[in-house]
């Protein structure tokens, strides 16, 4: 018995001449547990006690019963080592976080970047201590958050990282880095966008922004309200954010054609050393309602077929073309009302009918489908 024992546990030895007392571990899926058996002088399992790293007490939390089951029960110290294995590989299967608790090296490790680079700038590390989110501050004040997936051979791996940006977080590692040196690297790339998020800042405060309704740091659009039902759709470049925006004007035709036809006349006036929001004035010859001059409800008109202003995310976009109507409408709404009247006609993702309100010609493109 002694030597089917030593076999199959070569990590588990008797410290004794009796071998009434057990010391090392068991392995189970190319893991160790480190245990301590200690046998009575008959040998007999029914009143043996056993001892536990806390690795193994927590993986064999609900299973007490089994393991004191198989004390009593099972006929020698070798079948129960086995049966205890067969416990253990059940309960590594059914809790996989508990599969892949790191070395202790591993902690000591962290421990020691998280000195050097200051607890406070910690924000956030889980219970597993695997993922943590540091906190990181831009030249203009702003405050960001490094989401940081932490491999089990760190610092060998490079980690997973992530951030609220609106380009890709492109960051080097080798396995001589630490996380202060990947900090002091997130904190060059904020810098490379803060000209961008100025922009955004400078938009969001001196005019109305329709969506997005609560802008994140990785926005590039904005849907900003001139009036009549009339927005316009801006996409910065966070690389170029001074140069001129992608521009979708929204709203009905006979106030989006002369805008439109301002921004062809005077696309060459737009000057790079000047703000983003004072070229779009320039451009189209307008001044953009500001909170300081205008309410918001002027510009949050309803839907006029479910008369709601905001249908999950969207608000509405559609806009009767007749000058004595400019009713506004959701996308989605318009298209369900046009689709089951019969003289409304479809071609290809386009529906032609009647504006609900003054029954003149109105078209809207089919409702994206939602995957």
């Amino acid at each position: 018995m002694e030597s089917v024992l030593e076999n199959d546990n070569p990590l588990l030895l008797p410290l004794n001449k009796e071998k009434t007392f057990y010391d090392g571990f068991i392995t189970v899926q190319e893991r160790h547990f480190r245990m301590r058996i200690i046998l009575p002088e008959d040998h007999q399992l029914k009143k043996a006690k056993l001892h536990c790293c806390w690795q193994l007490k927590h993986l064999l939390r609900g299973y007490e019963h089994i393991v004191k089951q198989r004390l009593q029960q099972s006929p020698d110290l070798v079948s129960f080592i086995l049966e205890l294995k067969t416990v253990l590989e059940f309960g590594l299967k059914c809790n996989p976080e508990c599969s892949s608790i790191r070395p202790p090296q591993y902690y000591s490790q962290l421990i020691s970047e998280m000195e050097t680079l200051g607890w406070d700038k910690l924000f956030f590390i889980d219970t597993q201590f695997r993922t943590l989110r540091l906190k990181a501050e831009d030249s203009s004040g702003r405050q960001h958050i490094l989401t940081v997936n932490l491999k089990s051979r760190h610092p060998a791996e490079s980690p997973e990282c992530s951030a609220d940006l609106p380009v890709p977080l492109a960051v080097t590692w080798t396995p001589q880095m630490t996380l202060e040196q990947l900090h002091s690297q997130f904190l060059v790339v904020l810098e490379t966008l803060t000209e961008f998020w100025d922009v955004l800042e400078e938009i969001d405060s001196k005019t109305w922004v329709l969506e997005p309704e609560k802008p994140s740091l990785s926005d590039t659009m904005r849907r900003i309200a001139i009036g009549n039902n009339t927005s316009i759709k801006v996409e910065v470049d966070p690389r170029h954010p001074k140069m001129l925006p992608e521009c979708c004007l929204l709203g009905a035709e006979h106030v989006v054609t002369p805008l439109r036809n301002k921004l062809n006349a005077n696309m060459h006036l737009w000057n790079p050393d000047s703000s983003v929001l004072h070229n779009l004035q320039d451009v189209f010859e307008i001044a953009f309602p500001s909170p300081a001059t205008h309410k918001k409800s002027s510009f949050s008109v309803e839907c006029g077929i479910c008369y709601s202003y905001r249908l999950e995310a969207a608000i509405p976009d559609q806009v009767c073309n007749e000058p004595r109507c400019g009713q506004p409408f959701h996308q989605a709404c318009l298209y369900e009302w046009l689709r089951v009247l019969p003289a409304s006609r479809q071609s290809f993702n386009m529906v032609f009918g009647e504006c609900p309100y003054c029954s003149k010609p109105i078209t809207v493109k089919m409702a994206a489908q939602k995957s």
